[in-house]
């Protein structure tokens, strides 16, 4: 009998197929980022055992505490950082994740640049935006994304690989999906991080590379977060 998480994994790549189909995209256009903030790694072996190797984290602490031990046993683990990130843990989010999804200000930028150069290393770098200008949520304004993309290159030598949103939840999300799309041609940029459990379908109609989807895979978030070990 199938473990029940490998069944809604399995499940979500079936879904993610069908929208490609109806989008008139290949299958393997779009990447799963299955996103495990806070769960344990027990609740991830399944789906590591099954292939997959494209996984999101929202904080730097709670990935230190299981990926790097993952990663060590599963090679080719895609790490990607999605939650919000502090300039002080540039350092530790450069050491250890492949993708940064959420860049958004200046002093970022900088901060990473120089840990890029320290450490030699060249993760993927994402610019967050705030479609739907919501004061709670990080992210650039729509309208501020083509300057800080100039001045990243121009001050710090950054090239991101693409651009990343959260819809308001109150919202349809499509307008939102095709912002972004919209703006990421514009720039130039073919990478675009957008849709979540319940809308990647619509976003992969929308042109999404990247989904993140956590809650259908994994279920409910625990209430607490896991100790580091």
């Amino acid at each position: 009998m199938s473990h029940p998480i490998l069944t809604a994994y399995r499940s979500v790549r079936a879904e993610m197929s069908e929208a490609c189909t109806r989008a008139g995209r290949a299958p393997d256009a779009v990447s799963l980022v299955a996103v495990t903030k806070t769960h344990e790694a027990d609740a991830i072996l399944p789906v590591l055992e099954d292939g997959h190797r494209v996984f999101g984290e929202n904080r730097v602490q709670e990935a230190k505490g299981k990926w790097p031990q993952l990663k060590a046993r599963f090679p080719g683990v895609e790490l990607h950082l999605i939650g919000p990130l502090q300039t002080n843990k540039a350092a530790e989010a450069v050491a250890l994740f492949d993708v940064i999804q959420t860049v958004d200000r200046d002093r970022l930028v900088a901060a990473l640049a120089r840990e890029m150069e320290r450490q030699k290393k060249t993760p993927q770098l994402y610019v967050q935006v705030n479609t739907g200008l919501e004061p709670q949520k990080a992210g650039l304004a729509p309208d501020q994304v083509a300057g800080f993309i100039r001045n990243s290159e121009r001050d710090f030598g950054i090239r991101y690989a693409g651009l990343m949103c959260i819809p308001p939840v109150d919202q349809d999300p499509a307008p939102h999906f095709r912002m972004l799309a919209n703006l990421a041609k514009a720039n130039g940029l073919a990478g675009l991080s957008m849709g979540m459990s319940s809308d990647f379908a619509v976003a992969i109609a929308e042109g999404a590379t990247a989904v993140r989807v956590g809650s259908a895979i994994f279920g409910a978030r625990p209430t607490a977060i896991p100790a580091a070990p």
